[in-house]
């Protein structure tokens, strides 16, 4: 879940005049405003954070629940069980049959090695699965009490739920504030490389906000153009934001679950006869999903995904309730005009220079604009 980047990293400072475009270099890295305004950033979104989104509004901050950290919970423990009892007596018998010991000798050796080691791959075994069960408690039952930042595109408003407050704050969509960070620094193991996305808006003089660290600085680009999409009518559903894969089909949740697997398992056989795949793909598909027991994560992501949809509703403030009702057409909050033509802007210069990176053409458009005004 979002959270801080990293303790040594600077926080933004909101409280000075910020656009779209404007860099603020620190000794060992820079942050990099995509917003105010919010301008197209022109990358595939990319929203696995993004919990729920229907016509009105979408959460933002938790995402959903994901097959593979159950496949980790279970299929972890399991196969180095397995690998300890069953695959490292029989590697060190092949040792010593290359060295030239004798067969029936080495065959004694390995089921006297299996004997002695079985009973500690099992002990390792479960204690691995009670150290990882717990930790998914510990954050489950934490998921299920935080409020994410919802948005509500009808309004054009998000609202935040800051960490003890007991009312929320709402703020303007286009007063929001977003950035990327780029940070590096040097270790004993090399240059270590710090990518993160965060948006959030200065109250007073309290800086609220949610980060969260990327793998690269595209992806966080991506994650905020899933969100700005959202909010200028450009994405409507989870689909094209959450399955990169395609594994979801048209009247499939929006979740993974037991039907992931089953499409997964139908497009691996089609492209087997295609011939795009061959035996030996297949061969590896099965045995991963054998040692991740199959399709009990896909079971227990869906269990996960009904018990948070039921605890969820109770935890927000009536106030936030309301605000998310929605609202009559002729009601619905208009982008600015501002944001229109900086936008369209934007548009035509990265169509003259696709291969430019975007936030220099937020600079380029911010430059040909000196009279255009911050909203934060």
């Amino acid at each position: 879940m979002p959270t801080k980047i990293d303790s040594s990293l600077p926080t933004p400072h909101l409280e000075q005049s910020r656009k779209a475009g404007d860099v603020e270099p620190f000794p060992s890295g820079r942050i990099t405003y995509l917003a105010p305004l919010p301008l197209p950033t022109a990358l595939p979104p990319h929203g696995p954070h993004i919990g729920e989104m229907n016509e009105v509004y979408m959460d933002f901050g938790l995402g959903s629940p994901q097959v593979f950290s159950w496949q980790l919970i279970l299929g972890g423990p399991f196969s180095g069980a397995f690998m300890i009892a069953f695959l490292i007596p029989p590697a060190i018998g092949c040792v010593g049959l290359m060295f030239g010991y004798d067969f029936a000798y080495t065959w004694e050796f390995v089921i006297d090695l299996f004997l002695a080691i079985y009973g500690y791959a099992l002990v390792a075994g479960f204690s691995a699965l009670a150290i990882l069960f717990c930790t998914w408690l510990h954050y489950h039952n934490k998921r299920a009490a935080i409020i994410p930042t919802r948005f509500n595109r009808q309004r054009r408003e998000v609202c935040f739920m800051p960490e003890d407050a007991t009312e929320p704050l709402f703020v303007p969509w286009e007063s929001l504030s977003a950035w990327v960070i780029e940070a590096q620094g040097a270790t004993q193991y090399g240059i270590h490389r710090q990518y993160g996305m965060g948006i959030g808006f200065q109250h007073g003089e309290t800086l609220t906000s949610v980060e969260f660290p990327c793998f690269g600085l595209s992806l966080a680009i991506s994650h905020w153009e899933a969100i700005r999409g959202y909010m200028e009518y450009e994405i409507h559903d989870l689909k094209p934001i959450q399955d990169p894969q395609d594994l979801q089909g048209p009247d499939d949740p929006p979740h993974e679950g037991l039907h992931t697997f089953h499409n997964a398992r139908a497009r691996l056989h089609q492209q087997i006869r295609d011939g795009q795949r061959g035996r030996v793909s297949r061969f590896f598909w099965y045995l991963y999903h054998v040692m991740t027991l199959w399709t009990i994560p896909n079971h227990l992501t869906e269990w996960e995904v009904r018990r948070l949809q039921k605890m969820a509703p109770h935890a927000l403030p009536e106030v936030m309730r309301q605000w998310s009702e929605p609202l009559p057409k002729e009601q619905w909050a208009k982008p600015s005009e501002e944001l229109l033509r900086l936008s369209a802007q934007v548009r035509a210069l990265h169509k003259r220079q696709p291969r430019r990176p975007i936030t220099e053409t937020f600079a380029e458009v911010q430059r040909l604009n000196p009279t255009d005004k911050c909203r934060a």
